[in-house]
């Protein structure tokens, strides 16, 4: 019967198209640094979410917020630094080493 391998192949496929999907939302809360620029420079996203920023310059930036909900360390290349928003709000964060650098986070 070929109904078996059939069924078998949609199963899988299914599994694969989750992972895919998954990798996608991890991908739209990742914040890249690149030419001395946050891209995007302004993410929406809901309470609970963890945002991921990402270094791909020759030098270090770092994330700060306005308001000092977070800070992360100096991110060299390729670095990564995550936080998770448990609050909604709107927070306005900029390149601790670079001021006019800036980007935002809305959290609904």
């Amino acid at each position: 019967m070929l109904l078996g391998p059939v069924v078998g192949a949609l199963l899988a496929f299914g599994t694969v198209s989750a992972q895919e999907a998954k990798a996608a939302n991890t991908d739209a809360n990742t914040i890249t640094i690149d030419n001395f620029t946050f891209t995007p420079p302004e993410l929406t996203v809901a309470v609970g979410t963890t945002v991921k920023w990402v270094n791909h310059d020759d030098i270090p930036h770092s994330v700060v917020d306005g308001n000092k909900a977070f800070r992360s360390k100096a991110l060299d290349t390729d670095d990564a630094y995550s936080f998770t928003f448990a609050s909604a709000g709107t927070f306005s964060y900029f390149c601790g080493l670079h001021p006019h650098m800036q980007g935002k986070i809305v959290v609904k």
